[in-house]
């Protein structure tokens, strides 16, 4: 199979033993950021800082210049959090991934409104001091754009980040929905709901009144601040679990209604192809997922032969991850990853497995089942059922070989 796994205890006490394997620290250092994040920083490092007075304190905080996380952008609707540079479950708003249609517009927040109309009793306009004076909740969920990861026939030169980098975990605040909607009293025909944002799109969704009345939040706040402008300032939807575009940003108008509305965003666009010609419609709910974000592709290849920790994130909108496995021989034998605490519903869980690489050709996967049962299913079972043609909602098994005494890390298509 070309390697071992070892337990923790192994994993440490053999560490410093064998000639030629890295030391704890080394490993330390070596898996602390991809190689891309380790670029030399514009500042002189002092001989003994002990002899040289440090900076006054500022009116914002700065990340060491030792250390520069970065969004990839493909320069028009989006940009991908770097998954693989990252540590625990809340994704800093700075590099908290972005997607939108029609550019991220400018808000002020003294003239923003929403309006929820339609079947209600009482129309009614909320100012932003209006919704910041309803009783306020904060959850810890993750966002998925539905097109994260890809369909694509054949492997690419994919890394962690430029593959499965449309999802993050942030602490968002905000007011529950079915508060403002006790507000206005919604009639007994109303079944769905229009959720209309701001943007130069115009960007639409259908709703259904059940989830608006059970755990959506109107957001105004992300990681203790304001929501940023790429993420809804200063207010949007947010709808635990499900795809990232019917989570609404710069949202200005709820219009509630008996039928779904139909709009260009859930027809034309944001439906799954199926092989037999049909499409799937209203798939609304992100299925339970995982990826190895180190090693991957983003270091280039393995530093050294040896113990090391295979790490990763899961997830799924359907509830709480209960298990990862890990497997190195390329799905024929899985074994259980320890996940660390808290293991939050709708949100990133963090894994880790310990591994030792002897140099020859493996492949890594990892494998997440949610509280529901859902178990991720590989490429292959997936493909089956939905053939290649969507863009949107894959979660199969991610593999990322690694190749023997190179080392080098790449993208594949396990058979």
């Amino acid at each position: 199979m070309g390697t071992t796994s070892v337990t923790r205890r192994a994993l440490i006490a053999g560490a410093g033993l064998a000639a030629g394997s890295l030391s704890l620290a080394q490993m330390a250092s070596a898996q602390s950021q991809p190689g891309a994040q380790q670029a030399s920083p514009p500042v002189q490092v002092p001989d003994d800082p002990t002899k040289v007075q440090g900076r006054p304190p500022n009116e914002l905080g700065d990340r060491s210049p030792f250390e520069q996380p970065r969004r990839i952008s493909n320069g028009s609707s989006s940009s991908r959090t770097p998954l693989d540079a990252l540590n625990g479950i809340i994704t800093p708003s700075d590099v908290h991934y972005e997607r939108h249609h029609g550019g991220v517009p400018v808000i002020d927040p003294a003239r923003y409104s929403l309006l929820i109309h339609g079947l209600v009793e009482r129309p009614t306009v909320f100012t932003l001091d209006d919704l910041k004076r309803f009783p306020g909740v904060s959850r810890i969920m993750f966002l998925e754009c539905s097109g994260n990861t890809s369909w694509g026939k054949g492997p690419d030169n994919s890394t962690a980040q430029t593959l499965h980098g449309l999802t993050s975990t942030s602490d968002w605040t905000g007011v529950p929905v079915s508060t403002l909607l006790k507000e206005v009293g919604v009639l007994p025909g109303a079944r769905w709901a229009l959720a209309e944002g701001m943007d130069a799109a115009v960007m639409t969704r259908s709703v259904p009144i059940e989830k608006l009345q059970g755990d959506a939040l109107i957001g105004y706040g992300q990681n203790g601040e304001a929501l940023r402008p790429e993420q809804g300032y200063p207010a949007r939807l947010l709808l635990p679990g499900w795809e990232g575009n019917i989570n609404v940003k710069w949202l200005r108008r709820l219009e509630l209604g008996d039928q779904p509305f139909q709009t260009r965003e859930e027809t034309s666009k944001y439906t799954d192809p199926m092989p037999d010609g049909t499409e799937r419609q209203f798939t609304y709910a992100m299925e339970a997922k995982s990826t190895i974000t180190w090693p991957t592709p983003s270091i280039g290849a393995m530093p050294a032969r040896g113990p090391w920790e295979i790490r990763g994130i899961a997830w799924s909108g359907m509830g709480r991850i209960t298990k990862v496995e890990v497997s190195t021989d390329g799905g024929r034998t899985w074994a259980a990853a320890k996940l660390d605490d808290p293991v939050l519903p709708i949100a990133h869980t963090r894994f880790r497995f310990p591994w030792t690489w002897n140099g020859e050709d493996v492949i890594l996967q990892s494998r997440a089942t949610d509280e529901g049962g859902f178990v991720q299913p590989s490429r292959e079972e997936l493909v089956a059922v939905r053939g290649t043609n969507s863009i949107y909602h894959y979660n199969g098994i991610q593999s990322w070989k690694v190749a023997a005494d190179s080392g080098r890390i790449t993208n594949f298509y396990a058979a």
